[in-house]
């Protein structure tokens, strides 16, 4: 997998998680839990913003981000501005670490262990898009539910691919 299709499609993924949480009416009902399910949205918001943010801007781009994942499933009530600030900011640090990284960088062992053992980069990088597209599911379901709108933001859209001719 190319660095430049890593970055389209986590950055694609990334903006419509930004959709859905524009989407709810109100900062309350991104934190409303809902039975049988184990995150909110905004649980879900914090943990795919710190996810990309350590495993593509601090481990690829070594951007000195520093994770606490804790911190991405116990804060509550983090108001919609600062989860979309943290969507935002994981936004910049894929474009950034991936506009620097190379091809080679996919083909060569992932830089950090992953559950103790050692994976290609893209290997590694084809699971984080998967990671983030089911999270976006996840956030997707609650917010029908939470809000009883049935409509859709877009989500995981070919539109947003690049055209060949």
């Amino acid at each position: 997998m190319k660095t430049s299709t890593v970055e389209l499609l986590i950055t694609r993924e990334l903006r419509a998680v930004r959709r859905e949480i524009e989407a709810y009416p109100d900062d309350a009902s991104i934190w409303q839990a809902i039975p049988g399910t184990p995150n909110t949205a905004g649980t879900l918001a914090l943990h795919v913003a710190g996810n990309i943010s350590h495993f593509i801007g601090a481990i690829v781009g070594r951007d000195g981000y520093v994770r606490d994942r804790d911190a991405e499933f116990s804060r509550r009530d983090v108001p919609r501005s600062e989860l979309l600030a943290g969507i935002d900011a994981a936004i910049a640090s894929v474009q950034r670490a991936m506009g620097s990284a190379d091809d080679a960088t996919m083909r060569g062992p992932y830089p950090e262990l992953i559950a103790k053992r050692r994976v290609s980069g893209s290997d590694f990088m084809v699971h984080l898009v998967a990671h983030l597209a089911y999270h976006l599911g996840q956030i997707d379901y609650h917010r029908r539910v939470v809000t009883g709108d049935g409509r859709g933001i877009d989500a995981v859209s070919v539109r947003e691919l690049p055209e060949v001719s």
